[in-house]
């Protein structure tokens, strides 16, 4: 039995594999979040490794972390089609000493569970300056937190996620993640999760194939395509440049469906992990399959 999980992202033919799932529950342990992504008919999953709402946290007991990895490789899931969640209560650009500090604490905890986990990623929201300091200096704070964590941990890399730009929280521009990123000491573990929603909100139209290409064409120019890791797909409940983060299923919100058909057709998209954090669970199998769909009529 295998005792850690691996990245190998090919498949048969040589080329990277669509990787399409959803943020799935692990309610009643970890090892469920797997069985749940099974049920959907997913190849990739994200999850929260604890609860995302509280500070306080029980320390991974070997059952848990054996029972996750086993299901995983019963189920044929590798790190590289996981994409883990930070808790929401991290800001790594606090402004407040003390909130920095227990911030970046509990984000070099997140890491090493994933180590223990044996996973290779960790997404989490870059950070806010609640009005207190700079843009600039939040985002400085932001790296540095990235640096402490990844001086302290191995293996794992620390995914920003670009955010909406509701209040104070920063990560809504490509140049503010390219900022973040320059900042960071060891570029080869760190990298960028793409959420649809949150670059329609912050601005970048994704509303047909051509404003998509011009879209990510730009994150392409401004922080390199070689730094997507993984994406969150989504549609939007509120028009372009909005900063408000509310998502709807796919093709049934403000985005519309062109900009997931030109996602699901790009070489990028592939053997990274794509996850759905749409509003109708209900409907998540069916959007799975429809992402197969538009990436198979490329291909064919």
């Amino acid at each position: 039995m295998k005792n850690k999980l691996t990245n190998d992202t090919s498949d048969s033919d040589g080329h990277a594999p669509l990787y399409i799932g959803a943020h799935v529950s692990m309610a009643g342990g970890l090892h469920n979040a797997v069985t749940n992504a099974v049920d959907i008919g997913a190849s990739a999953f994200a999850l929260f490794t604890r609860n995302q709402r509280r500070w306080q946290h029980t320390p991974l007991s070997n059952e848990e972390i054996r029972s996750f990895r086993d299901s995983c490789e019963t189920h044929g899931f590798q790190s590289a089609q996981i994409l883990p969640h930070d808790s929401y209560l991290i800001n790594l650009g606090h402004p407040d000493p003390e909130g920095l500090e227990r911030s970046r604490s509990a984000f070099i905890e997140e890491m090493e569970r994933c180590q223990q986990l044996g996973l290779t990623m960790v997404n989490f929201h870059p950070g806010s300056h609640l009005k207190k300091i700079s843009v600039s200096e939040c985002l400085t704070r932001i790296a540095e937190s990235i640096n402490l964590a990844l001086d302290t941990t191995q293996n794992v890399c620390a995914v920003i996620e670009n955010t909406a730009g509701q209040g104070s929280n920063l990560g809504y521009s490509f140049e503010q993640l390219a900022e973040i990123i320059d900042k960071v000491e060891d570029k080869s573990r760190v990298g960028v999760c793409l959420d649809t929603c949150h670059m329609f909100a912050a601005g970048y139209d994704l509303r047909t194939k051509e404003t998509a290409k011009r879209s990510f064409d730009e994150f392409n120019k401004v922080v390199g395509m070689q730094y997507l890791k993984g994406m969150h797909l989504n549609d939007s409940k509120n028009q372009v440049g909005s900063r408000v983060d509310r998502h709807d299923s796919l093709g049934q919100g403000e985005i519309g469906s062109a900009c997931f058909e030109y996602i699901a057709a790009q070489p990028w998209s592939r053997g990274i992990p794509l996850i759905l954090e749409t509003t109708r669970p209900e409907l998540w199998s069916a959007e799975i399959n429809q992402m197969r769909y538009w990436a198979k009529q490329q291909a064919g």
